[in-house]
Parts: C-alpha cells; sequence; structure tokens
C-alpha cells in the first residue's frame, strides 16, 4: 500500500503516527481488503468548503498525512498568490475539541501540524493555544490582517469526523477558483517536508504566536457594539438554558452574555464540557431540533427557565426554542428565528440611526433557498436585500464586497440556523448571536413578550412567510440525473421545457442554477453564478410560493425548500399552511416521483 497516494514517487515517506500505521497493519493483517480500498481507493476532493471527512488512516480520511499534504499544498498557493507578503502577514490556526483516539488523529494535532509545515517555510503563525470557536478564526484574519486562516473542524458531523476549512485575507471562506488552485497545489505537494513532521520545534518557534488572548479581548470589545439594552439586561429576571452540545461553545457564550451584562445562563452539566465522543446525542446537531434539546428541556424545566440557546459543536450555529402556554417546546426553524434576528437587528440600527437617508446604505443577505422573510422587510423599511448561492462563503465575500463600497452589511442569514450579525464576522457566529438573542429575549421579557409572539407580530407586519422543507435519499447519482433532466424536458425530449404548473397552481418563473437559466431575466440569463456540477432548479407560483429543488454537496441527499410568501394582511395561517401542504405534496408526487425513483423519505 502507498500511503502517499496515486502521485507519489515511493512508499517510504508515509505516515508517521504510530496509531495509524497499526490501524493499517491490522487491517492488513486481517485481509479487510473493502476496508483498505475505502481508506487508500481515491484522495478526498479539496473543494470550497476545504475538507471534511472521517478521521483514519488512508488518503481519503483526516489524518496526519493528508493534513500535511493539504497544508503543503495550501501554503505553496498562497506562496504564489502573496509572494513575500505571506511570510511578513502570516496566517492564523484554530481548532476544535475533536479527537479519534484508534488512529491518533485529533484537531489539536491536526492543527499543530498545520502549523509546522507553514513555519517552516518561513511564515508567521497565531496558533490559537487552546480550542476556539470557529467565528474567532475568521475574525483574527480581519483583526491581524492576515493572509488567511485555516479551522479544524467537523462542526456538527458524527464523532468519527474532522474538517479542514480555508478563509481568504478577505475574512471569508474562499470561494472559487481558489478551492481549484489549492487543490492542484496539493497534488504538487504530497511529499512531506522533511520539517512537516517537527512539531516539537513548535514549543521554540519564533514565528508561532498565540493569538487566544487577544483575539479574545478584541471579539468580545466589538461585538458589544450590538448591546443596545444594557440596563434592561442588567436587571432582566430572564432565565435562559444554554447547551455547547459537548463542543467548544460553553465558556464563550458565558463570555459573551457578560459582555452584554445578560445574566449568565444555566449550562447543561452534561454537556458543557468538550468530549469528542458526544455521549448524550445520537447526532451532535442542533439544527435536528427536539431529540438534541432533551437535556435542555429538562434543566429548563427544573430552573423555570422559558427560553433554550444551543450551539453546534464548534459554536457557528444557533438554535433557539421557546416553552409556550401549554408546557409544550416550540423549536424554532432555522427561518423563524432569521425573522426574528433580523426584525431584531433592523429595528436597533434604526433606533440608533434616526437619519433615514442612511438607510439607503442598508443590506441584508440570505443563502437563495432561505426564507424571503428579509426581503419583505427590506421592501417596507427600504434598505436592500440580496439573495446569494447557498452557503456563507457566499454570503462573506458579498458581504466584504459591499462593505469595500462604504455599505453597511447589517445581518445575513440561511436557513440551516446560521445567522452573522454585523461585519465583524464574515461568516456564521453562533457566540454573537446567542448573546443578541438574549438580549432580544429579555428586552421582549420586559414588555411580557414572548419571542413566539413576537414573530407573529413581524409576520403580521411583513406576511407571512410559512415554509416547509425536507430531503430525500438516493445514491444512484444516474437516478438524479434522469430525474433533473426530465424537469428541464417536461412533456419535450427535444428541447428545454420546464413545467408550466403543478397541482393546479401555475408556475411564473423558473431558475435554473445548473444550467445558468433564468426566465425572468430578460435574457433568459441567471444574475447568480451557475454550476453544471450540482443539481438545482427553483419554481416561483402564481400564490406567492417558491420551490427549489438541489442536491446535497456533501450527502447522498435531494434536497426541496418550500415557501408560501403572503401578502401583509392576509393572517389565515391556517388556509396558508394547507395551501402549502398541498403544493408540497404536488411536488413531491410530480416532481420527484418517489416510488418510481425509489427514493427514501427523511427519517423521521
Amino acid at each position: 500500500i502507498n500511503p502517499n497516494g496515486p502521485n507519489s514517487t515511493g512508499v517510504t515517506p508515509g505516515n508517521k503516527n504510530p496509531q495509524t500505521v497499526a490501524l493499517v497493519q491490522g487491517l492488513v493483517k486481517e485481509g479487510a481488503v473493502g476496508e483498505l480500498r475505502r481508506c487508500f481507493g481515491s484522495r478526498m476532493e479539496f473543494g470550497t468548503a476545504g475538507l471534511r471527512a472521517a478521521m483514519g488512516p488512508g488518503i481519503s480520511c483526516m489524518n496526519d498525512l493528508t493534513i500535511i499534504q493539504t497544508t503543503q499544498g495550501f501554503c505553496k498557493y498562497l506562496e504564489q498568490c502573496f509572494g513575500q507578503c505571506l511570510k511578513e502577514r502570516g496566517v492564523v490556526v484554530g481548532f476544535d475539541a475533536r479527537a479519534h483516539p484508534p488512529s491518533g488523529g485529533s484537531s489539536r494535532r491536526f492543527a499543530s501540524l498545520a502549523a509546522a509545515v507553514f513555519t517552516c517555510r518561513g511564515v508567521p503563525v497565531h496558533l490559537f493555544c487552546d480550542i476556539t470557536p470557529t467565528p474567532f478564526v475568521p475574525f483574527a484574519v480581519s483583526h491581524l490582517g492576515l493572509c488567511a486562516g485555516v479551522m479544524v473542524t467537523a462542526s456538527h458531523n458524527p464523532k468519527q469526523d474532522n474538517g479542514y476549512k480555508v478563509y481568504w485575507e478577505n475574512g471569508a471562506q474562499i470561494v472559487p477558483p481558489h478551492d481549484k488552485g489549492i487543490s492542484v497545489a496539493i497534488e504538487a505537494n504530497l511529499e512531506p517536508w522533511p520539517e512537516s513532521w517537527d512539531i516539537t520545534s513548535l514549543s521554540h518557534c519564533p514565528l508561532l504566536k498565540d493569538p487566544f488572548q487577544d483575539i479574545h479581548t478584541e471579539y468580545y470589545r466589538t461585538i458589544q457594539q450590538h448591546c443596545h439594552h444594557r440596563d434592561i439586561n442588567k436587571s432582566s429576571e430572564v432565565k435562559i438554558v444554554h447547551t455547547s452540545v459537548h463542543g467548544v461553545g460553553h465558556a464563550f457564550v458565558q463570555s459573551a452574555f457578560k459582555a452584554f451584562d445578560l445574566r449568565p445562563p444555566y449550562a447543561v452539566e452534561e454537556q458543557k464540557d468538550p468530549d469528542p465522543e458526544f455521549p448524550t446525542v445520537k447526532y451532535p446537531n442542533p439544527e435536528e431540533g427536539k431529540g438534541v434539546l432533551t437535556l435542555s428541556f429538562a434543566l429548563a424545566e427544573r430552573e423555570g427557565a422559558t427560553v433554550v440557546l444551543a450551539n453546534d459543536p464548534d459554536a457557528d450555529r444557533l438554535a433557539v426554542a421557546e416553552q409556550q402556554k401549554g408546557g409544550q417546546w416550540r423549536v424554532f426553524s432555522g427561518n423563524e428565528l432569521g425573522a426574528l434576528l433580523g426584525w431584531w437587528v433592523y429595528r436597533c440600527w434604526k433606533q440608533t440611526n434616526p437619519d433615514q437617508s442612511t438607510v439607503k446604505s442598508v443590506y441584508m443577505l440570505a443563502s437563495t433557498v432561505s426564507s424571503k422573510i428579509l426581503r419583505a422587510i427590506a421592501l417596507k423599511e427600504g434598505f436592500h436585500f440580496e439573495e446569494t448561492l447557498t452557503g456563507f462563503k457566499w454570503m462573506g465575500n458579498r458581504a466584504r464586497e459591499l462593505l469595500d463600497q462604504n455599505k453597511i452589511v447589517l445581518f445575513a442569514f440561511e436557513e440551516a440556523i446560521g445567522y452573522m450579525c454585523g461585519s465583524a464576522v464574515l461568516d456564521k457566529d453562533g457566540v454573537s448571536a446567542a448573546a443578541i438573542a438574549g438580549e432580544m429575549t429579555s428586552y421582549l421579557a420586559a414588555k411580557n413578550i414572548t419571542l413566539s409572539q413576537q414573530l407573529t407580530a413581524v409576520y403580521e407586519e411583513y406576511g407571512y412567510h410559512i415554509t416547509k422543507n425536507s430531503y430525500f435519499i438516493c445514491h444512484d447519482q444516474e437516478v438524479i440525473r434522469a430525474m433533473f433532466d426530465r424537469l428541464r424536458h417536461y412533456g419535450n425530449q427535444e428541447d428545454v421545457s420546464y413545467p408550466r404548473q403543478c397541482g393546479g397552481v401555475a408556475i411564473t418563473a423558473v431558475r435554473d442554477l445548473t444550467t445558468g437559466y433564468d426566465s425572468s431575466q430578460a435574457d433568459n440569463k441567471a444574475v447568480l453564478p451557475s454550476s453544471p456540477s450540482s443539481q438545482m432548479i427553483t419554481f416561483s407560483f402564481s400564490n406567492g410560493g417558491v420551490a427549489t429543488m438541489r442536491t446535497s454537496g456533501t450527502e447522498p441527499k435531494i434536497k426541496y425548500y418550500t415557501e408560501l410568501c403572503a401578502a401583509p394582511g392576509n393572517s389565515d395561517v391556517k388556509g396558508l399552511q394547507k395551501e402549502l401542504d398541498d403544493l408540497v405534496n404536488a411536488i413531491v408526487e410530480d416532481f420527484f416521483q418517489p416510488q418510481k425513483n425509489n427514493l427514501l423519505s427523511k427519517p423521521e
């Protein structure tokens, strides 16, 4: 077995981690050909999201060798882009608490190896001395004026996974063509440099700095610009529970609440300390809802708390739940929390900026599969709203472009519980969002208003936006391709011809970001970038409905995102819900055809 992969020159410079080597030797001894083929068959692909895979041996997994190879390629690419500047400005490296004892891999170790690679090329490295939330890395890139950032994390993935997330000098995640440039450079630098393995030299390396204290201090100072009701915060009797779901968030959210003079949230004791085994949850993802929050609800009921905040393990996402009058818990969807935070952030900005002429410089962003509620608020209030492609890499980069034009970017969000409040961090940030949600809760409670009541008030003022999102599982790429091709040649195998109605509701516009087609544009060309490597079609309906069907870049899923956008004044929520349910049922039957295509429904 050649541990360096097909482009390597030989077998000798393999993985030097004895635990990883022992794993491979054990597999060879057992004759586990299938597992060996899975580990060594093909190299992980580096994309705009960097890397994400299971920790273990081989070129398809996250381990010491693949981390070194990836960092060597990234370093070489940065040298091409920045030249001597790279050695003057440097990079930042952060890590979460993930670990995989069987292979000897961990986020901390991978971060140290990455630092060793950079420093051996004379690049200054700001290596966090301890675990840190993902948003601290892009914040450090911007605050310290660095060329790039690396965060070793797999966010809310299963416990065996890890990842390598990359930020550019603008403080946002990379977008094309950087991903391709880095990927090519990795392939050209697979042979480990002799010094790349030497993490012991880091202890006395003059190029290594620890930014932890500086970034910690500066971050909490910066987010206080979003604290607008300190007096209410100080006196508030509201009780809030927080869980970090065995991740890094606990201490950082406690500090954020302190920075806002909020009462410290009750911490879920069983989940507050980092634990790479995630022992109390099946999936460490608060987006999964009530199953992840069971312990939080129990603590809240014991303490008399009515609101629960939950971060994912790297603290870049935030979920919020509220106890209703009957005692049951409501977990707000990502779109509902986006509506609340968007309303709140704009309200606070408006109060501190009474000169309405500046509103024309204000922007909010959302991904194209997220709720259009910000568009409705923008239309009424007079600020700008823009959609981007799915993923915070697009929103972060667009925010940077707007900031460079002296615009004000107040808020951005995606339905997958990701929120960017302000522009100090050009990525989703669950730490600042938690403190801002805490202040919003305290302010509303002082007026005897619940979060649920305020959400209703937002919808009453700007129009109800009712969403329904789900997915099907499909492992057959040919079935997926045929399904989407059928929609492009609906009733006409020769020419491009999209459906004109679904469930009796007329389709008024079609945007296909696989082909770059958009019927709502005069030239039929989509404004947003298109990508032939992924499937994504959006249908707009005459009743105010919008539906997007897309494939996932990381999972065998075909996702759908649907929303019914009602005009202000239409408060028949049950009627709107039934209208959306009927439309979704028709889309599933007519467009997905789950029985014919053998699609598996989302497990309950």
